[in-house]
């Protein structure tokens, strides 16, 4: 279902729901560079089939309402040129008012895949109240690294991304020892995309079992 949220800047943006609405625990599903797509609905499916109340913003309404990309080069191409147009500091905004949106009293976690991946980690360095951050193939977490996170961060990283090189991830691991981090051996970018050429079944089915059990040890 579809639901209008309010940021704290009063820019107004949808957002897609899923899962019980008056459950104890509630997860803020960041989109790729594609919109709250098929893929990030049939993922906001799986949380709410473990008994999360899933909130996903749509980032893109900012600059572009209503935008939803598949993963052909050319809507690739689109996606990345979007993403340019929407400010960090309002996608911040966005997340929070996401989580505003969680069920009150519950414990509140974010998720989030490649642009979202990012927002999963400055979700949890810049955006109070979340119990747990979950961040796949994000590649702007290495450029934000020195940021101090306020919940448990557990990251995804694939091998063979292209665009989130070995010693990115290394230079985390060095600022950051406190977070989990998982390395997938031959992933690349978009693993956990059942829509992209890069997916890998299993290395998508291994992430999403460790992201439930973390989110599960850290939102009870």
């Amino acid at each position: 279902m579809q639901i209008t949220l309010t940021a704290e800047d009063g820019h107004s943006l949808t957002a897609w729901t899923d899962g019980p609405a008056d459950a104890t625990r509630g997860i803020v599903l960041v989109q790729e560079i594609f919109g709250v797509n098929r893929h990030i609905r049939r993922l906001a499916g799986v949380f709410a089939a473990a008994g999360y109340r899933v909130v996903a913003p749509a980032l893109f309404d900012r600059t572009a309402r209503g935008t939803e990309l598949g993963y052909t080069p050319d809507e690739v191409a689109k996606g990345r040129a979007l993403k340019g147009t929407v400010p960090e500091a309002g996608s911040v905004l966005d997340v929070a008012a996401a989580a505003a949106a969680l069920p009150a009293g519950a414990a509140r976690g974010i998720v989030g895949y490649c642009w979202g991946g990012t927002l999963a980690w400055l979700g949890a360095t810049r955006v109070p109240g979340f119990a747990a951050a979950v961040g796949w193939y994000g590649g702007g977490v290495a450029a934000a690294r020195a940021e101090t996170p306020r919940c448990p961060v557990q990251l995804h990283f694939g091998t063979t991304d292209a665009s989130i090189p070995m010693p990115d991830i290394d230079a985390i691991r060095a600022a950051q020892p406190g977070v989990e981090i998982h390395i997938y051996d031959g992933a690349g970018h978009g693993f956990g995309c059942e829509e992209r050429p890069t997916y890998s079944a299993a290395d998508a089915a291994l992430a999403e079992r460790r992201t439930l059990d973390f989110l599960a040890r850290q939102l009870g």
